[in-house]
């Protein structure tokens, strides 16, 4: 919307600008005394005898009392899909690894030990980006020792689609009996179409810099709370957002130009009705405002809902990584 010097939202559309990209805000009344606030984004069809038709890109035609808008202006078309900000697969693995700190690590050369009680693999796997500094068995026997000592499974995160040494690592690890447990999709997109998306309920998601209560229930990922906590809140400028009580919510890691999003979950019983799309949405205009312009997120091969989602958001497969883990005995 847009903002006068003096903190005011005006109205930058007229009729004259029938047929152009939109994005308006009107007010709504209801039973409460705090006025409530809808968003809505698209092309405006028509204005007349004071009613506003805008067409989002779903299709669907919303009629606009001219009497409700508080702020309006044009905005740019919506950019056509591309395959996303260019990133160096070392530059996007480091905004990764921060975007998700253990509660421990330990350097081995240019491999980085992970430990966070267990804690998702993302924080208790080796993160190798270049040369171990010794043999790669003896640099396994260090990694499986090191895992050991914490009660932990050793795993090792190695990509393909990315870099030659990162295949190779990959063909190496399974000609020794090492398999991999779990693979995922690292994708980036521009951020702005995130922050655009069509979420009517995205003025209603609260953000903070903590998770509370609802939040980590709605995640289901936790069985240590401090745990999670402690690993949570860790990155450059870290946000949470959540949806009518715990409905739905996300977390979004401010990186530079990056903005990372992950533990983006919907109660069962409200999927498929916009809700991840509105939390991802608020938490993007977030990013927006701190300076991000590129997104990227982590998504396991087999999550077909998720995946569809992103596809739809303009996500781009940037290379997929894999966690690998030693054969038995």
């Amino acid at each position: 919307m847009e903002i006068t010097a003096g903190g005011l939202l005006e109205i930058r559309i007229t009729p004259a600008d029938v047929g152009k990209r939109v994005s308006v805000r009107r007010v709504e009344s209801g039973r409460s005394q705090a006025p409530a606030f809808r968003d809505t984004v698209g092309v405006l069809t028509s204005w007349d005898q004071g009613v506003l038709t805008i067409t989002r890109k779903s299709g669907e035609s919303v009629r606009i009392a001219e009497s409700a808008l508080v702020a309006g202006k044009i905005v740019p078309a919506a950019p056509a899909r591309r395959r996303g900000p260019a990133a160096s697969f070392e530059e996007l693995s480091r905004v990764c690894a921060r975007s998700w700190q253990p509660l421990e690590s330990e350097p081995l050369g240019e491999w980085t030990l992970r430990a966070a009680r267990g804690f998702t693999r993302r924080a208790n796997s080796v993160l190798p980006l270049g040369d171990p500094g010794i043999p790669l068995d003896e640099a396994l026997a260090r990694v499986t020792s090191w895992y050991a000592e914490r009660g932990l499974p050793a795993y090792v995160q190695a990509a393909t689609g990315a870099a030659g040494t990162q295949e190779l690592l990959c063909a190496e690890l399974e000609a020794r009996g090492w398999t991999a447990e779990v693979s995922a999709e690292v994708r980036v997109g521009a951020l702005a179409p995130v922050a655009d998306a069509d979420a009517p309920a995205a003025g209603e998601v609260r953000l903070t810099r903590t998770p509370d209560a609802d939040w980590l229930a709605r995640y289901g990922r936790v069985r240590d709370p401090e745990v999670a906590r402690r690993l949570l809140v860790e990155g450059p400028s870290v946000w949470f957002a959540n949806l009518a009580g715990g409905r739905a919510v996300g977390r979004c890691v401010v990186d530079g130009r990056w903005a990372g999003f992950a533990a983006v979950a919907v109660d069962p019983a409200y999927r498929r009705s916009g809700l991840a799309t509105a939390v991802m949405a608020a938490l993007a205009g977030r990013a927006l405002e701190e300076g991000a312009s590129a997104a990227w997120l982590q998504v396991e091969t087999d999550n077909a809902g998720a995946l569809a989602l992103y596809d739809g958001m303009g996500f781009a497969r940037h290379h997929t990584y894999h966690h690998y883990r030693p054969a038995a005995g």
